[in-house]
């Protein structure tokens, strides 16, 4: 029997995919909004310890440090995505387990040389983390040691400030740029716990500060690291003075209105001259418990495009994925790269893809150099009548001229964008990088599926972004095994 009600959904449904939105990007090329302190890149752990839970799945994903090819391979990818900047994952268990006894060569430690050592021979910056403490010999009574704040501030701050004179002096690293702390305090299931809970980390940023000023070093400070947080309020800020920069984190994806919560922190980190860094992101609504495919599905892949591509909007002046390297059977699918074996539970030989989250964060990384400028875009629809569209749009120019344009369409309606270039003074190429679930089944899943000239005369393009798709329109032309843009 036929059903009446059916086919008019269907062709109300044939009619919103047949009527393209109209939209209208303009960018100008000769006004520069600001230029970024960091860059696009994603979370890295060197924590070997196996815990009893997912603690932020930030452990356990990097292989035996014997097993040569998978290394490589690791190494390789890192350089492909074009990872510039990294948030390195650490714990204090790893270098002092005992109270004034460090530890420099153990395999944690060697894992993390072998991170920092790719991050300075592809000159991309590191953020480092240190995730929580882990340590019976500073651990607040009746506190769990993983989940408890120092006991003693000024030792905390002692080992730290020695790890960091280890890494900055005697291993000579100088792609460590910032350093936090501690991971998402203020919770009470944060790792900063005191006796009745959550504790202030201002005492820990001022010990912190202070010991590293002992030994003359300027290694930054960023924080709070607070997890989606609501706009900043001053009553709660009293260790700016502590800080170079400040730092948050965003599980909960981006649309217009969580934008505008970024743009108060980017101002208020702007205003005091410091930059604003989303040192961890992705969208927790997607999936996030125990082998939760969620964060690898291309909504996911959608959702993390839209909160950078939004981020730079606002005023974000770094970005960290998590994660690169991730067991998957934490807290969810979210590795870049698969090392782990899920049915196993061990290491797999080698590494692979994992395909849709790798190139869904490929098409933003790979086009993207560290300390690019911020290009002003407007984004209006193309009738006065109408507001203005749902896409996200941003546009960057690296330190030595190349433009990209990214354009993300989270809706489930197609639009059709008049790219305007204002300040366009030669003739220029841009190849359209596009991805849609559909496209990510194909066999080369990043190649240019576009090419536009434009000149002085010549100054807009028109294209189409299909509903749920990633766009980059860029200057660069880089060959399939070309690395990513890091440093320029």
């Amino acid at each position: 029997m036929r059903n009446p009600t059916a086919s008019v959904v269907a062709l109300t449904l044939f009619a919103g995919l047949a009527l393209a939105e109209q939209a209208v990007v303009r960018v100008d090329l000769g006004r520069a909004a600001r230029t970024m302190a960091g860059g696009i890149g994603a979370s890295w752990h060197a924590i070997r310890a196996h815990f009893g839970g997912p603690r932020a799945s930030a452990w356990g994903a990097n292989p035996p440090l014997n097993n040569v090819v998978a290394w490589q391979q690791i190494q390789q990818h890192a350089a492909w995505l074009g990872l510039d900047w990294l948030r390195v994952q650490i714990d204090q268990r790893m270098y002092e387990p005992e109270r004034g006894r460090f530890d420099w060569n153990n395999d944690e430690m060697r894992t993390l040389y072998r991170i920092l050592e790719w991050a300075e021979t592809h000159k991309a910056d590191v953020f480092l983390q240190q995730m929580w403490s882990h340590v019976d010999w500073n651990a607040v009574a009746n506190v769990d040691p993983l989940r408890s704040a120092p006991k003693s501030m000024d030792a905390f701050a002692d080992g730290l400030a020695t790890l960091a004179e280890h890494l900055l002096r005697t291993r000579r690293y100088t792609c460590l740029q910032w350093l936090n702390i501690t991971n998402e305090p203020g919770h009470e299931w944060s790792w900063w716990q005191g006796p009745s809970g959550a504790e202030s980390i201002t005492p820990g940023l001022a010990a912190v500060r202070a010991a590293l000023d002992r030994r003359g070093l300027k290694l930054p400070l960023s924080g709070p690291g607070w997890l989606d947080p609501r706009p900043p309020d001053r009553r709660r800020m009293d260790f700016d003075a502590l800080l170079a920069a400040y730092d948050i984190h965003w599980f909960s994806g981006l649309d217009a209105e969580r934008q505008e919560i970024l743009a108060a922190w980017a101002a208020w980190a702007h205003e005091r001259r410091k930059p604003l860094f989303l040192s961890e992101f992705g969208d927790v609504r997607l999936g996030s418990g125990p082998n939760d495919p969620g964060p690898a599905t291309f909504q996911a892949a959608v959702s993390n495009a839209e909160t950078v591509v939004r981020g730079i909007a606002a005023g974000v002046d770094g970005f960290s994925r998590c994660s690169f390297l991730n067991r998957g059977d934490l807290d969810g699918h979210w590795q870049l790269v698969r090392t782990w074996d899920r049915k196993a539970e061990k290491h797999l030989p080698e590494a692979s893809v994992e395909p849709v989250a790798y190139y869904g964060y490929a098409i933003l990384t790979r086009f993207a150099a560290k300390r690019s400028e911020v290009l002003r875009c407007e984004v209006k629809a193309a009738s006065r009548r109408k507001a203005a569209p749902g896409i996200a749009v941003a546009a960057l120019r690296s330190p030595k001229g190349q433009v990209t344009i990214f354009l993300v369409n989270p809706l489930e309606v197609e639009h059709e964008a008049r790219v305007e270039l204002a300040g366009l003074a030669a003739a220029t190429r841009l190849f359209r990088y596009q991805l849609t679930s559909a496209a990510l089944a194909a066999e080369a899943k990043l190649a240019p599926s576009g090419e536009f000239a434009l000149s002085a005369e010549t100054t807009s393009l028109t294209d189409r972004l299909p509903p749920q798709s990633i766009t980059a329109l860029t200057t660069y032309s880089l060959a399939p095994t070309d690395a990513g843009a890091m440093a320029e």
